[in-house]
């Protein structure tokens, strides 16, 4: 396959950024998306260039860290990460867009890495259980009901990739927010915390700079993990019966 790449170059977050045009060959269908820019990289490296930075880890779909947005899409045109995309999703003489997550909350470092330590910064506010458990329990010492179970597991599959942030139009986190939120708060070991989890995650959230959400649903089409858009509403429930709470 031969490729026309126009690939977002930036210093830094101070810096003005341009798209740069690359011309690459030889491109098999069965690479990943990375790899594809690991080939591009060891041409510019080659021919005395900067190489294009961009964020990877696991490449297994597993991280979260691979975040690009590819022709206008999260990830690119399959819901899956961008290190899980192969090239026979584009054809031969394609001409492809590679930019980073657009959000001011996610400020450029270079090129197409993007600083997201602030979803570190919402799960340090409450994303975790702080009583002291010791080692693990036996796995029938505190029962949890099936559908409690599998709300949990659905909303603990997301790995902070920043898709949904980067799809939504108002640059939100709520979906993120909501996923580590939910699938705390659903189990017995959450409880004890889980009035002030759901204030203090919400309220830093919203002081990262993060967009309201207004339920476009983009976020949750985007999420290569599948969170659904429900679990918004079941968070702003949280929050609402927190809040009464807090006030009586």
């Amino acid at each position: 396959m031969k490729l026309t790449l126009r690939v977002w170059r930036q210093k830094n977050a101070d810096a003005p950024g341009a798209m740069s045009t690359y011309e690459v060959d030889g491109i098999s269908p069965d690479m990943s998306f990375l790899e594809m820019l690991d080939t591009l990289n060891e041409r510019l490296i080659l021919a005395g260039d900067d190489p294009v930075a961009f964020d990877h880890d696991c490449r297994e779909g597993i991280c979260g860290a691979c975040s690009l947005v590819i022709n206008g899409d999260a990830h690119g045109p399959e819901r899956t990460t961008t290190c899980q995309l192969h090239m026979r999703s584009f054809r031969d003489g394609d001409t492809i867009d590679i930019e980073p997550w657009r959000a001011s909350a996610f400020p450029v470092v270079k090129d197409l890495v993007v600083d997201r330590t602030a979803f570190d910064r919402i799960i340090q506010a409450g994303g975790y259980i702080s009583a002291p458990t010791g080692t693990a329990p036996e796995a029938h010492a505190t029962p949890v009901p099936k559908p409690d179970a599998d709300f949990a597991f659905e909303h603990a599959e997301c790995i902070g990739c920043g898709a949904c942030v980067a799809a939504c139009p108002n640059g939100s986190a709520m979906l993120f927010t909501s996923a580590k939120i939910n699938h705390l708060n659903v189990l017995p070991q959450g409880a004890p915390e889980r009035e002030t989890r759901v204030l203090d995650m919400v309220a830093q959230m919203d002081s990262e700079g993060f967009g309201g959400c207004t339920l476009t649903g983009e976020c949750a089409t985007a999420c290569p993990k599948g969170i659904p858009l429900p679990s918004i509403a079941a968070m702003n429930k949280e929050w609402l019966r927190a809040t009464r709470k807090a006030r009586r």
